[in-house]
């Protein structure tokens, strides 16, 4: 049916539209199959997929898979994990991605583990690479270099899967970048047979209603964002940087640290246990700049560093320094943009 030891992208849709994590995916998906001289194919189980492989082709799509049948959507977990499963006996991938979402976070460990091959949740990085092993001397080519940060951030770790297959990672919205292949570019499309990879089982769970609730705050796309750490202090501090993300017309971001100690929402949160950013400014407030908050903005355009800590790690990232209390520099900040923005 494929050619073996391919690499695929589960890829998540809703109302039609492929999920941004998919298409990311796909984006470092296509250049990793190139290094491994490998087809790039992805997967779709849902309803409603007519024309879906034309999101996908664009990305570098080479085949794409579509399990379509009404009992498929709404995702539930055992249909979407025995076709999974059922499918990488048959192709046999090498390489399997997933977006570190409620989906693929249910999906992923399922699948790895009636397949015994492993899983590295919230990769950082993807990369090829070989790997010699330090006990036995076995030298292994071509591997999926996982990387993450671990032990609480302080150190980043790489990890490889040099026996089993296929070799699993997820990672988070936002941190691979999501650029088109080739607009032209086409690929083959096949077509499932659903009743061969299910069974009557993995139906017996149904969604009678289905809820979703949207969330207001959008920081993902936000072009400039003024981020507060636990060093912002307290609440009403957070609403200075609510008044200066307002007059620059931009969002306002936190670092776990802050959330934890309830200064902001949750769904304001930059980092690892957040969502990755890259906005044109990046205005880092009292944020001293560990490892996992670092892996969530360290691609912004510019950005500028309020602390009071001269060696803030935050610092070292930072395009410009302002070495100071927050709660003197940011009010200047909001007055003179307003006296020059007249």
């Amino acid at each position: 049916m494929a050619d073996i030891n391919n690499l695929i992208v589960y890829c998540e849709f809703e109302d039609g539209k492929v999920a941004d994590v998919s298409l990311e995916l796909l984006t470092k998906g296509r250049k990793l199959a190139s290094e491994l001289g490998v087809k790039l194919e992805a997967i779709v189980i849902g309803d409603k997929l007519e024309g879906i492989e034309n999101q996908l082709f664009p990305y570098g799509a080479d085949v794409v898979y579509k399990a379509e049948d009404s009992r498929l959507y709404p995702y539930t977990s055992l249909p979407h994990s025995s076709i999974l499963i059922n499918l990488f006996k048959e192709i046999k991938p090498q390489i399997c991605l997933m977006g570190a979402t409620c989906i693929g976070r249910d999906l992923g460990p399922r699948v790895s583990s009636c397949l015994h091959s492993g899983l590295t949740a919230d990769c950082t990085s993807l990369e090829i690479g070989d790997h010699t092993d330090p006990k036995t001397g076995t030298e292994y080519q071509n591997l999926l270099y996982q990387i993450r940060p671990a032990f609480g951030g302080n150190i980043v770790a790489t990890i490889v899967n040099p026996e089993c297959r296929p070799q699993m990672a997820t990672v988070r919205e936002g941190v691979m970048k999501k650029e088109i292949f080739d607009a032209s570019h086409k690929g083959e499309v096949i077509n499932l047979d659903v009743n061969k990879y299910v069974s009557d089982a993995d139906f017996v769970v149904s969604i009678i209603d289905r809820h979703i609730e949207k969330c207001d705050i959008n920081i993902k796309n936000a072009p400039i964002i003024v981020a507060g750490g636990y060093g912002v202090g307290s609440k009403e501090n957070f609403d200075m940087l609510h008044e200066l993300a307002s007059v620059l017309g931009g969002e306002v971001g936190a670092s776990r640290a802050a959330v934890d100690a309830g200064f902001t929402e949750h769904a304001r949160q930059i980092g690892q246990t957040g969502v990755t950013v890259r906005p044109k400014l990046y205005i880092a407030c009292g944020i001293s700049g560990q490892i996992q908050h670092v892996a969530g903005m360290q691609d912004s355009s510019i950005i500028i560093s309020i602390n009071n800590d001269a060696n803030a790690p935050i610092n070292a990232i930072s395009d410009y320094v302002i070495t100071g209390n927050m709660e003197d520099i940011v009010p200047k900040l909001i007055k003179y943009y307003k006296k020059n923005s007249k």
